[in-house]
């Protein structure tokens, strides 16, 4: 999975993570990859060993693609978008009329729910997170709106092609 992460105010990095075993990954930033072991060791703390070293990383979810990572004492406030929820939110702009329905690309559990029907929401939004893979994966708003539906529930699982939820963008000539 391609990601897109920045840190605040910085610019944005191109990373790559590849999952080349049980716990094991490789993680490919401006071309160096390095494989880690990882283990979640509590409810956000991850136990991490990179060519030998081994640290741990508090990780703090702050919204649908922001989070702040603790490492040896050095605060991180870190954005990241994978590179299909970053497109597909693109295309679906680009198709955008009157209602847009979002479905499952691929078949997962839903593990959190972070609008509700009739909240306003922004494109590019996460609205749900579905996790596919063993990869959690941001659900993004297609377009400016309101939900009008979320067809599914946390915990639930999903098929591809599954409806996950609704959004209405505004009308373009509401008096």
């Amino acid at each position: 999975m391609i990601y897109e992460i920045s840190e605040k105010n910085e610019e944005t990095v191109r990373v790559e993570l590849r999952e080349a075993g049980e716990g094991l990954y490789d993680i490919t930033i401006d071309g160096k990859t390095v494989r880690v072991d990882a283990a979640k060791s509590g409810k956000t703390i991850y136990s991490i060993i990179e060519d030998g070293r081994q640290f741990e990383a508090m990780v703090d979810e702050r919204g649908a693609h922001g989070f702040h990572v603790l490492v040896a004492g050095e605060l991180f406030q870190l954005e990241a978008v994978d590179e299909r929820s970053r497109l597909l939110a693109q295309q679906a702009k680009q198709a955008a009329t009157g209602p847009q329905t979002v479905e499952a690309d691929m078949p997962g559990k839903v593990v959190k729910i972070a609008a509700a029907v009739g909240e306003t929401v922004s494109e590019g939004q996460g609205i749900i997170v579905l996790e596919a893979m063993k990869m959690e994966n941001d659900i993004l708003s297609p377009v400016d709106g309101i939900i009008k539906e979320i067809a599914v529930g946390e915990g639930d699982t999903v098929e591809a092609g599954s409806t996950l939820f609704v959004v209405e963008p505004p009308a373009e000539d509401a008096p």
